[in-house]
This record gives C-alpha cells, structure tokens and sequence, in this order.
C-alpha cells in the first residue's frame, strides 16, 4: 500500500509539486512554513527589503519590574513585622506596608544588640 502525501500552501491554498517546508529566519528565531517556490520566493524578496530597516532599528524591550535603587539594612532573627510593632510602641513613624526605612532600621539594631545586618 502506497501513502500520497499533498502539501498545501500556507499562504493560497493551493497545491502542487513544488510545495515544500521552508526554513526561514527572522531576528535570530526560525520559523517554517508550507510555500510554493513562487511564495518562498516572495517571502525571501520580502525579508531582504525589511533587512535595511531592523539593521537600523533600535530594539524595544518590554518594561520589566523595576529594580530597587538602594540596598535595605536587613536584620536576622527579625521580620519586618517585629520591626514595624517596635516602630509602633516607640513612636517611629513606619508605614504599614511596603518598605521600612533604612533608619528605622538602624534605630531597631541600636536598640536590639542581637540583631544583625545580613552581609
């Protein structure tokens, strides 16, 4: 028994002898597809006359999270839970949440001799 297999442009439809898989590369990714020499011919004429322009082009990067600017004074043996509640009985003024301020901080290990700046 004999298997026939037809291969079909992706683009048109249509069918023949001369539709093939092609590789194709843009921008360091491969990519494949099913074209007729006439199609394979099109997409490489196209990808030639948009070389000029991503050779100039400046490549935009999706926003990330942003990075934190300064290194917290971090202690163990601590959260930053303990840390908020000392803040509170002491009348230092500390936010609920978010980051705890480097001098907070500092007052917290002044008064607790047993905690410890992480290295």
């Amino acid at each position: 028994m004999a298997e026939k297999v037809i291969r079909v442009d992706d683009i048109d439809g249509s069918e023949g002898h001369d539709v093939a898989k092609r590789d194709f590369e843009v921008l360091g990714r491969t990519f494949t597809i099913d074209l007729s020499d006439d199609n394979y011919k099109r997409l490489n004429e196209m990808l030639d006359a948009l070389g000029p322009y991503i050779d100039n082009a400046a490549e935009v990067r999706a926003a990330g999270k942003g990075r934190k600017t300064g290194r917290t004074a971090k202690i163990k043996g601590y959260t930053n839970g303990d840390v908020r509640e000392w803040a509170l009985r002491e009348g230092v003024e500390v936010s609920e949440r978010g980051k705890i301020s480097d001098e907070v901080y500092a007052a917290f290990i002044e008064t607790h001799p047993d905690a410890k700046p992480d290295a």
